[in-house]
């Protein structure tokens, strides 16, 4: 059984675009789900609740693109991961993938795992990068000091005097971290 599922935006066209299209790909009218006007960080979605309720063992689930089935890669490897425990096959792209093939064993394995991987690297990339230009634009990458440089440059003339904190410090114990 063929049970479909779109996610639109609020603009008419994009219900009918989608709904057409999944009905070419042999889905009968009564089995599209429907979630209107949700943006890709809406929660919850109950029509995708519902059509992979309806799903068995061997039916297939149809969307026209994974950007439509899934908010983030995080909500993809989840979908993916209950679609192949369940036995159930997955077409996107016009492609139907099975989980008890290789290729398509392949593809929910890497929706499952590789891709969550990938996004949290790719955070991390741009995480870094973004730091990168700020400080080479003269701004501070990371958390505020907790002393300025007069503080700080008291301290360690303090610490090579041979003291273990200054009462000016606030607690702050020479060669830690944390303040007491």
């Amino acid at each position: 059984m063929l049970i479909g599922y779109a996610r639109c935006s609020s603009s008419p066209g994009d219900e009918r675009d989608q709904r057409d299209q999944l009905r070419v790909l042999g889905v009968g009218g009564d089995s599209i789900h429907v979630d209107h006007g949700l943006t890709g960080t809406d929660r919850p979605r109950p029509e995708l609740t519902a059509a992979l309720s309806a799903l068995s063992a061997r039916d297939t689930l149809v969307v026209t693109s994974l950007d439509r089935l899934a908010r983030s890669v995080a909500d993809l490897s989840a979908i993916a991961t209950d679609l192949q425990t369940r036995d159930v096959l997955l077409m996107f792209d016009g492609t139907v993938h099975d989980p008890q093939e290789p290729i398509g064993a392949t593809v929910f394995a890497m929706l499952s795992s590789t891709f969550p991987e990938f996004e949290s690297g790719l955070i991390r990339l741009r995480t870094m990068e973004g730091n990168a230009r700020r400080k080479a634009a003269g701004g501070f990458a990371g958390r505020k000091p907790i002393l300025d440089p007069a503080q700080q440059s008291k301290l360690y003339d303090l610490h090579n005097a041979g003291h273990d904190s200054a009462p000016w410090s606030g607690g702050l114990r020479i060669g830690s971290r944390h303040a007491r």
